[in-house]
């Protein structure tokens, strides 16, 4: 089953922006198709693969800061392509 995960990250701290950078960066070096927006981040393939990585990468991610947000949706479906036609 694919999936499209829909992730925001917010450190609760002044240096915000280095958890948030490494964060990204390892979800593009997963492997798995990454596209970024000024608000959030996307993620999208086969449940498993991607729910297995989020979960390996939101820990550490959260571990790397003292006070830290996720917010994640999940979409049961590949949205990787979609293009607005408005």
């Amino acid at each position: 089953m694919n999936i499209s995960v829909e992730l925001t990250f917010t450190p609760l701290q002044n240096e915000f922006e280095p958890p948030i950078t490494a964060f990204i960066k390892k979800l593009r070096a997963s492997g798995l198709t990454v596209m970024e927006n000024p608000l959030s981040t996307q993620v999208y393939g086969d449940y498993d693969t991607v729910m297995s990585m989020l979960t390996k990468e939101i820990k550490e991610s959260l571990s790397s800061v003292e006070n830290g947000l996720f917010q994640m949706k999940i979409v049961k479906t590949d949205r990787s392509e979609y293009v607005a036609d408005f």
